[in-house]
This record gives structure tokens, C-alpha cells and sequence, in this order.
């Protein structure tokens, strides 16, 4: 029982399921503002008041498109808004932090670990080195 006890507490679970929750309700957020603000923007443009009621026929079946109308314009909301404001500063917070670690780190010639810039020996390989030239040597 406790094997499943951990296996219910590891992080990488209670974080999906929290995702999973925020997700559901941020889908219903998306839902709400596709079906109540965007749909009649639309409408007021194209004429149609309501999309869920789009339909053709071929051959005595119905198909209705409306709903995957819907469905498609909220997609495409959520996309742009994981994209705008998680995706891109992400991208950003990581592209500060890697070059911040450029500026202090530098690759071993030897064994190609990851070593202060201004070290004089790797710490891994012992290979003798010559601090670059751009840095200053105390």
C-alpha cells in the first residue's frame, strides 16, 4: 500500500492532475468567450446569428457544421493564447537564462564538460587550460 501511496504523491502526478483541472476550466473559459463574444462578432460581420444551426444535406443526411465551427474557432483561440502567454515568455525566461550561463560557463576542449570560464584546469579531466582570451586572468 504505500508503494501506491508514493506513486500517488509524486510530483510529476499531483502536477498533471493540477493541469488537468486548470486546463478543463480554462477550456470552459475559452468555451464561454468563443460562444458568447467571438461567434456574435462574427455574426455581426457574416450575417449568422448562431453557428451551432449550420447544416447541409447530401443525399437525405444531415450534417451539421456549425458546432465544428465552433470547436475549430476555439481551438485556434487557445492555441494563440498558450502560444502568446506561456510559450513565448518561456521561450524568453530561457533565452536570459542561457545566455547568462553562456557569459559564466564555457565547454572543456578535452572531455567537453561544462567548466567556469576563468578556470585554469578542468575539474573533470584535470586537462590543463588556457583561460580565454576575452577574460581577464587575475
Amino acid at each position: 500500500m504505500s508503494g501506491f501511496r508514493r506513486f500517488l504523491l509524486r510530483g510529476s502526478l499531483v502536477d498533471l492532475a493540477v493541469a488537468v483541472v486548470i486546463g478543463t476550466a480554462f477550456a470552459t473559459v475559452v468555451t464561454a468567450l468563443v460562444k458568447d463574444i467571438i461567434t456574435p462578432l462574427i455574426a455581426a460581420i457574416g450575417g449568422q446569428p448562431n453557428f451551432e444551426t449550420l447544416t447541409f444535406t447530401v443525399n437525405h443526411s444531415k450534417f451539421s457544421y456549425g458546432d465544428f465551427i465552433n470547436a475549430l474557432i476555439s481551438f485556434v483561440v487557445v492555441a494563440a493564447v498558450v502560444y502568446f502567454l506561456v510559450v513565448t515568455p518561456v521561450g524568453r525566461l530561457l533565452d536570459m537564462l542561457t545566455r547568462k550561463q553562456a557569459a559564466i560557463e564555457r565547454d572543456c576542449p578535452a572531455c567537453l564538460g561544462t567548466i567556469p570560464i576563468a578556470a585554469r584546469k578542468c575539474m573533470y579531466c584535470t586537462t590543463d587550460l588556457t583561460p580565454p582570451a576575452t577574460t581577464a586572468v587575475p
